[in-house]
């Protein structure tokens, strides 16, 4: 019996009763990391999910990175018009700088 985990939703693809776009598990899963490593980024969501999520990808490659472009094309822009305030950004160069200490 096949359990489906991925849904078409406001124009993107979705992890079935979540909120979680498929765009996000399969950019991790690019970058090479570990279907264990993923869902410990995602608490409301279970390793089954996220290797069903993966397996939909495999499975739909071009439809899922067309919509996954299109997806990162809408975040840019969305950038682009709402700038983060300078006192937000020297935050987090400031947490950026104190991570990359930690690790040396």
């Amino acid at each position: 019996m096949a359990k489906e985990f991925v849904e078409r939703r406001h124009g993107s693809f979705y992890l079935i009763g979540s909120r979680v776009p498929l765009a996000h598990i399969v950019r991790q899963f690019q970058e090479g990391e570990s279907p264990e490593a993923i869902r410990s980024h995602y608490p409301t969501l279970d390793l089954e999910q996220v290797y069903g999520a993966i397996t939909f990808y495999l499975g739909n490659r071009e439809e899922v990175e067309a919509d996954q472009m299109e997806r990162e094309q809408e975040e840019d822009a969305f950038t682009r018009t709402h700038p983060a305030p300078a006192a937000v950004k020297q935050t987090f160069e400031r947490m950026r700088r104190q991570i990359l200490t930690r690790g040396n």
